[in-house]
């Protein structure tokens, strides 16, 4: 991958001082790519993302090896706030939403670190209801009476009033019916291609990732455990059988369990 904005290299994670979450992890993310995170609840995918917006201390963890640079520059002791000023915006897995405060003011919170004027502010909010059509309609609903799609368009709108180059997205189709999870990764796929904006995107649902990402990474109990362009994991029988639901038994048999499947030599990728 060129022009790369994000290098991950080699990090481990401990949290507690005692447990080891991420085991040599490395990735990269291009500029203006959309780059998923695969794998199942417990892999490392939430880990990685806050090793990178720098959200692990206040999880009581830590980058204890590796490097994280962003466009060349070391950031692991950088803030968060250092973070979201150079552009790299965090969108929590859950949503997050001030239940309190309506659509518009939640959305304004993403603004709060902005220098340019409520003029160019303004412009944003509009663009952001461009892409949200339906947050318009609800901007003077309170978000705790929203339902979970429309705050998880909230609390990504909420981002893009910050003017990101990059997003962190962890589990936007969690909880989510499977209409509004396509609605909401079409408008990821939008905002990249028109906004040029840059996604890292740590989610489940393999199958949706895969077809909207160019590249992924499979994490399994904090490894990465496989990596390639889109289209060739969506087409690997190993990704079909075991993170798809597609791929398995022949002639009758049982489907093999990702742990069986370790021990084939083909696979040994993933011996310890």
């Amino acid at each position: 991958m060129s022009n790369i904005l994000l290098d991950v290299n080699g990090i481990e994670v401990i949290y507690n001082h005692v447990i080891l979450v991420l085991r040599g992890v490395s990735l990269q993310v291009p500029e203006g790519g959309i780059v998923a995170l695969l794998g199942g609840n417990g892999a490392g995918k939430t880990t990685t993302l806050r090793a990178v917006s720098n959200l692990l201390a206040a999880e009581r963890g830590q980058v204890t090896k590796g490097s994280i640079t962003l466009r060349g520059e070391r950031i692991e002791a950088l803030s968060t706030a250092a973070m979201v000023g150079r552009g790299v915006i965090q969108v929590m897995e859950g949503r997050h939403c001030f239940g309190h405060l309506t659509i518009e003011e939640n959305l304004m919170t993403g603004a709060y670190t902005r220098r340019d004027g409520r003029a160019a502010v303004a412009e944003t909010l509009e663009k952001v209801y461009g892409y949200f059509p339906r947050l318009k309609t609800r901007r003077g609903s309170q978000a705790a009476y929203t339902s979970g799609g429309e705050q998880q368009m909230c609390a990504i709108g909420r981002a893009l009033m910050a003017n990101p180059r990059m997003v962190l997205l962890d589990e936007p189709s969690m909880g989510l019916a499977p209409q509004i999870v396509e609605e909401v990764f079409e408008i990821v796929k939008d905002l990249n291609t028109r906004e040029g904006v840059t996604f890292l995107l740590a989610e489940q649902n393999t199958a949706m990732a895969l077809r909207y990402a160019g590249y992924g990474y499979i994490l399994e109990s904090g490894r990465v455990v496989m990596d390639g362009r889109a289209t060739d994991l969506a087409g690997n029988e190993d990704v079909k059988e075991f993170y798809l639901g597609t791929g398995g038994s022949q002639d009758g048999a049982p489907r093999r369990s990702f742990r069986d499947a370790k021990s084939y030599k083909r696979r040994k990728r993933w011996l310890a």
